[in-house]
């Protein structure tokens, strides 16, 4: 998810993160190896590990800032590094960049401090695993946030909005975003043909049921609906990653019970006031290393 915006982030990571639990939850829990592409392997100095994506992969504030530009808030604890730091690859390369659409894979991308280069500029014949975590922000959770905040437990003005008229407006954003993850995916395969390719899905935010208002300004339906739509998101990135030959790391489920509600020390995922190192609403570098574990367990 984007950094950028963190007034309207505030549902952004709570659309994200609301989802653990309900829609499709027999979709969701489990973790899908990407099929073998023929390389010779990505560990122990051998093979050329990439990681792309948007700010659940370059986790902005949990550590010391890595490669530039600076305005992609990259950290060097962010899981594509705690990965790495595993399996040793002979080369490394982390573009992921706060903000990050699937727009952004193939054009530069602006940030307020320095231009980011199409991230897939970074891959070549040589790279032998890639992994991907991006599609929030082409859905447009961010822009909610204005909209679902209230003082209200009993109001839920996003999902009042959302669904007007009967159109269920993210449930077709996120339709529209499967073709643009599909086209990411075949550009990929296009580039690094000797590479395994993994999707990351994104975790947990809040807890099942009605939230924890007024900590976090959602009324219960709109927690309910925004949680829906997230299991709709992961449920797209898996189906693409599973129609694309590339792998699906589900995060959704570990996190579950390490959300923004939890206590601090249990919590993978920041509320709007972080008590750890992170930025707002997202991962912490708990919740970093929690998904870099759901990526292990795939390529190890």
């Amino acid at each position: 998810m984007a950094s950028k915006g963190s007034g309207g982030m505030v549902v952004a990571v709570i659309i994200f993160s609301l989802i653990g639990f309900g829609y499709l939850r027999s979709q969701q829990g489990y973790s899908a190896a990407p099929p073998a592409a023929g390389d010779p392997g990505t560990s122990g100095g051998t093979g050329r590990y990439v990681a792309l994506g948007d700010s659940y992969t370059s986790s902005p504030r949990t550590g010391k800032q890595a490669g530039t530009p600076a305005g992609c808030d990259r950290s060097d604890n962010n899981y594509p590094h705690l990965v790495a730091a595993s399996i040793k690859p002979a080369q490394f390369v982390d573009v992921s960049c706060s903000g990050a659409t699937t727009a952004n894979m193939t054009a530069a991308q602006k940030t307020t401090n320095g231009t980011n280069p199409p991230q897939l500029d970074a891959l070549n014949s040589a790279t032998t695993l890639v992994t991907l975590g991006i599609g929030g922000n082409d859905v447009g959770f961010i822009g909610l946030a204005k909209e679902c905040a209230t003082l209200n437990h009993n109001s839920s003005p996003c999902k009042a909005k959302m669904t007007a008229g009967g159109h269920d407006q993210l449930a077709e954003r996120i339709e529209a975003a499967a073709p643009k993850i599909a086209d990411v995916l075949t550009r990929i395969h296009a580039r690094a043909p000797r590479a395994r390719v993994i999707v990351v899905g994104y975790p947990t935010a809040l807890p099942d049921g009605p939230g924890c208002w007024p900590f976090l300004p959602l009324g219960a339906d709109d927690v309910a609906y925004l949680r829906n739509s997230e299991a709709k998101l992961n449920h797209m990135l898996a189906t693409q990653a599973r129609t694309h030959r590339a792998g699906f790391a589900d995060t959704a489920a570990p996190s579950r019970g390490h959300d923004m509600c939890a206590k601090t020390g249990t919590k993978w995922v920041e509320d709007l006031v972080p008590t750890s190192r992170a930025q707002s609403l997202h991962p912490n570098a708990n919740g970093e290393r929690a998904m870099a574990n759901a990526v292990l367990g795939l390529v190890r």
